[in-house]
């Protein structure tokens, strides 16, 4: 079949868990279909990073909004009562560009991804799939209880409009996905339609130790420049600890700060050689302050692996948010015993995860794991045996696959 796939950034690099997963997503699905990409990108798409999608593609396209366009659009959405965020990424020049694509290829499905391109596919005449990915209002509405002031009150206006298109999604889709239960139950629905629940999975070859060590080729490229700009290699340190991720997203700048500032202190009371690292893109400045003697901010790794291969553990303590977080599978498969809060751990149901919902509950599961070596290596050993059971990628997009059959034999 011929799928349209419609996205709200280019999925290349894998720096964010929805390019993550469309480009997983794509990956499998084109083994079996046509593939037409577009993509929206309010930065510059690389030859290199067009390449790493070019083979699962029939086409790409990619529409460049500029910000004044955008910031333009997220005014507009104001005064008429829409998100905010749909205004940003809601391109006149992108809404006729798929228009123009959809006509030409005559799509059996189009597939797009957040609610943020719902504008740019509501009114096509084909097949519609799209994938919430997570509750966006969800995840806006925790953001707006651990904020005040102005921004509180503009993440409650975006929470009640994002809430909103969420439900009128089932007037508009033919079918309707998302990445856990738990965001599931966030979006009222029970009385609309069925959301299907299609997970994440992880590349298990990919995010692997090989007798004990982890080998990347050309690793003495793999080097970045901390705060005080020195370079060190992330292969030739040793960490006690790490925290991944895009370190310009409010959930990951609050869990940073939170470990650090909250957690951390209480480690080093037992532990005071433990040393952390947080790695990851574009370190807001409030998170290259946290960087200390004991604390090291990376910044943008070349290889995500050699952050995970330099620690003897993984702590994620989310306390805002949504959705799944891949850093623990990635961790997991990794074999790294990880130590996390239930808001992450309630999507990976069954996992062998730490759970602590205080800064002493993490702080007593990072000391326990830090002075045993054997609890870490069998929980470790725990971890990458759970992701090779349920979390492949291509048993998770099977089911994806699976609901696009059934839409055209309902033809």
């Amino acid at each position: 079949m011929k799928i349209l796939v419609v996205l709200p950034r280019f999925p290349y690099p894998l720096d964010k868990g929805d390019k993550l997963r469309a480009y997983h997503q794509i990956v499998e699905l084109s083994k079996s279909h046509e593939i037409y990409l577009f993509a929206l990108s309010h930065v510059k798409v690389t030859d290199a990073q067009r390449a790493a999608l070019q083979p699962y593609c029939r086409e790409i396209v990619v529409v460049h909004p500029s910000r004044l366009t955008s910031y333009s659009k997220i005014v507009c959405n104001y005064f008429r009562a829409k998100s905010l965020q749909m205004g940003y990424w809601g391109s006149n020049a992108a809404r006729r560009t798929v228009k123009d694509m959809a006509r030409r290829i005559q799509p059996d499905i189009v597939y797009n991804q957040m609610v943020r391109t719902v504008p740019l596919v509501a009114r096509l005449p084909f097949k519609k799939v799209m994938d919430f990915q997570d509750a966006l209002s969800l995840n806006t509405e925790r953001r707006m209880e651990h904020s005040h002031g102005l921004w509180r009150a503009i993440l409650h206006y975006e929470f009640k409009m994002l809430r909103s298109t969420e439900y009128n999604a089932f007037k508009i889709f033919d079918a309707l996905t998302i990445i856990s239960e738990v965001d599931s139950e966030a979006i009222p629905h029970k009385k609309n339609g069925e959301i299907h629940i299609i997970p994440n999975g992880v590349d298990t070859d990919y995010f692997k130790i090989e007798n004990g060590k982890l080998i990347i080729e050309n690793s003495a490229d793999a080097t970045t420049t901390n705060p005080d700009n020195s370079q060190f290699s992330i292969l030739n340190s040793q960490f006690s600890i790490c925290f991944t991720g895009n370190m310009s997203y409010a959930p990951n700048v609050d869990a940073a700060q939170y470990l650090v500032h909250d957690v951390m202190p209480l480690v080093w009371q037992k532990v005071p050689s433990a040393t952390l690292l947080l790695a990851g893109t574009d370190p807001k400045p409030s998170v290259r302050a946290l960087a200390s003697k004991r604390v090291t901010v990376s910044g943008h790794l070349p290889d995500i692996r050699s952050a995970y291969a330099s620690a003897q553990l993984f702590v994620a303590p989310m306390r805002i948010g949504s959705g799944l977080q891949n850093k623990l599978l990635e961790a997991m498969s990794m074999q790294l015993p990880c130590v996390t809060t239930t808001l992450a751990a309630t999507p990976l149901a069954g996992a062998p995860l730490l759970i602590g919902d205080s800064p002493a509950q993490l702080a007593d599961h990072i000391v326990a794991l830090l002075q045993d070596a054997d609890l870490r290596r069998s929980t470790g050993d725990q971890g990458r045996n759970f992701v090779l059971q349920h979390s492949s990628w291509s048993a998770a997009v099977q089911p994806l696959e699976n609901i696009f059959n059934a839409l055209l034999e309902s033809k």
